[in-house]
């Protein structure tokens, strides 16, 4: 919890003011008992009205100021509770955004979306209390306890004679309470993990009669977070009866002794009265100090895993560069090309793309590498075609391009520069990307394209005209707000509008991954042309099934396991490359439509 209060720093001046209100109406409210024992045992007896009603008016000054007092500390206190959990969602998001994708699939989307949901909801209900009760209760128990040691010592002690097997219980129960507030919180991630998998196949799971199926996991999940929730609130819930059990067992002693000490002469009934209500006053307060404790089991449970994330370490350093950049990554280039260049008497051009050596495994290292040894280079204006069967390693190379990961093994330079030394905000605008299974958000056709750029209607529509999505765009409008994740469009709707929003600030690098499988060919050889037309200088980087789709890229990459068994034209894999053959065989019958 150390780092969760450390938020409240900024605050600590208007907490200050609040608990001073709090303080200073808490005491007003414990001085009417004092003020009723007065009224019983000497105002009432002068029978003289107006000095009654004079001390009735007391009574219900304090009870004002008691309330006024405590509206406003409690206003405060919500306030102080709202802006900390608002600047605590808004660092956790901003620390998940910029989470390695290694570190995302470690901790877990749903568990992501739980720690920002109902995590930072117990802060926020903890930092609350804390202020509104946290001062109160302390301040009414010791006060009570004070007040009612200066009217009867003796009544005193046996209350006091309670309050260490009080203290243990709270420990106790608070000990047990906070490893099981985290098994709920474990338990409520994979039940926001089934819920977000369900609605979003939900499609899927009704035309495949799946229906039951999931019904019956959701109701296990869900037992096993009713399962745990109810464990920790029966050890919690406990508390209270137990504590009411102790103090109502010392209110009988209070009120036996009490009577006794009347009967002696040893103290009055006003004091009595006014005793049992710092006996209730005292009750409460250690009933409502107990109720703390158990949300700050739960809030110390949600700290924690708040905080599991905002101490991650930054996975994907930004590293300096070393020496001459561009030397460094001459020599990385391909020795070949490089001699064909100078045998020509060509000007060496860096390329702009370069994959020297480089291995991946999404393992950490540890387990069998998705990329082994891949090496390539991509001229400022080329397109490169990446082909192979599914878990190839298509999608990776994508992925270790724009720095979602970093090599195991070799360097990636863009621009003639690693990767590496690259921050997100420089790397990212030079891409352009749209992925098979990107996400379209609910909005506007044009915010979905726009994205938060400056991207104005006009430039917002020319890519559309480019991505072959003007008719369908023009059709609905560009202010048309669509459905979560584009459930309104089709397939190809989708795609189209992807590519739209890659293309709509023209990017150095265009990355289209698998995104023009739900187009048809026709359509597909328009955007090629389109995009060779209008982006003479884009660097295209195209992962795709279909022969199609790549056979006029300047360099076609053939994967298989991780490994590059083809590299060249679409002729030269025709040639060179069996698997590559096969492929084209299969899917044009071994000519390819020009159109």
């Amino acid at each position: 919890m150390k780092q969760i209060f450390s938020y409240l720093i900024p605050y600590r001046a208007r907490m200050a003011v609040g608990f001073s209100i709090k303080v200073a109406a808490t005491i007003v409210e414990l001085l009417i008992p004092w003020a009723l024992s007065i009224m019983v045992d000497k105002v009432i007896p002068t029978e003289n009205i107006g000095f009654v009603f004079a001390w009735g008016g007391v009574m219900i000054l304090f009870a004002l100021l008691a309330l006024l007092g405590n509206i406003v500390a409690n206003r405060m206190a919500s306030l102080v509770a709202r802006n900390t959990t608002e600047r605590i969602r808004l660092q956790l998001f901003s620390k998940i955004s910029f989470l390695s994708a290694r570190q995302q699939e470690q901790i877990g989307q749903a568990s992501l979306i739980s720690r920002s949901t109902s995590d930072t909801y117990n802060i926020h209900q903890f930092i609350g209390m804390m202020q509104r009760l946290g001062v109160r209760q302390p301040i009414m128990l010791i006060g009570g306890l004070a007040v009612t040691l200066s009217m009867d010592a003796p009544l005193t002690c046996i209350m006091l004679a309670l309050l260490p097997v009080m203290a243990f219980l709270v420990y106790l129960f608070s000990s047990k309470g906070v490893p099981m507030y985290t098994k709920v919180q474990e338990a409520v991630d994979r039940f926001v993990r089934l819920v977000r998998e369900d609605i979003a196949g939900i499609r899927v799971i009704k035309a495949l009669s799946k229906t039951d199926t999931e019904r019956s996991k959701f109701a296990k999940i869900n037992e096993e977070v009713v399962t745990r929730d109810q464990h920790a609130g029966m050890i919690m819930g406990a508390m209270n009866p137990v504590m009411s059990i102790i103090l109502n067992i010392g209110l009988v002693l209070v009120l036996f002794v009490g009577a006794k000490r009347v009967n002696e002469g040893l103290t009055t009934p006003g004091v009595i009265m006014a005793f049992m209500s710092y006996v209730t006053i005292i009750l409460n307060s250690i009933l409502f100090l107990s109720r703390i404790f158990v949300m700050y089991s739960k809030a110390s449970a949600s700290a924690r895993r708040i905080s599991e994330v905002l101490n991650l370490p930054e996975d994907l350093m930004v590293e300096h560069p070393v020496g001459n950049v561009d030397s460094v990554v001459e020599k990385a280039v391909n020795e070949a090309e490089a001699a064909a260049a100078k045998e020509t008497g060509a000007e060496f051009v860096l390329p702009q793309i370069i994959f020297d050596h480089v291995s991946f495994s999404y393992e950490d290292g540890d387990g069998e590498d998705c990329l082994h040894d891949v090496s390539f280079t991509v001229n400022k204006g080329e397109t490169l075609g990446i082909i192979g069967a599914t878990g190839s390693g298509k999608t990776t190379i994508v992925n270790l391009l724009m720095r979602y990961y970093d090599p195991d093994e070799g360097h990636i330079y863009v621009n003639g520069r690693d990767v590496r030394t690259y921050t997100s905000k420089e790397l990212m605008p030079l891409f352009g990307a749209a992925f098979q299974n990107d996400v379209i958000f609910h909005d506007t056709i044009y915010e979905n394209i726009r994205f938060g750029r400056d991207v104005s209607k006009k430039e917002a529509m020319a890519a559309a005209q480019d991505a072959q999505a003007v008719e369908f765009i023009e059709e609905k409008g560009l202010d048309t707000m669509l459905a979560i994740r584009g459930m309104d469009l089709s397939g190809g709707q989708k795609q189209r509008l992807l590519i739209t929003r890659a293309l709509a600030k023209h990017p150095q690098i265009l990355v289209l991954d698998d995104s023009s499988s739900a187009l048809d060919y026709a359509t597909d050889a328009r955007l090629r042309r389109a995009i060779q037309e209008n982006y003479g200088d884009l660097t295209s980087i195209i992962v795709a099934q279909r022969i199609s789709s790549i056979y006029r890229a300047d360099k076609i990459i053939v994967l298989e396991d991780g490994e590059m068994i083809g590299y060249g034209t679409h002729k030269e894999l025709m040639e060179s490359c069996e698997v590559y053959r096969e492929i084209s065989q299969s899917q044009m019958g071994g000519g390819i439509d020009e159109a």
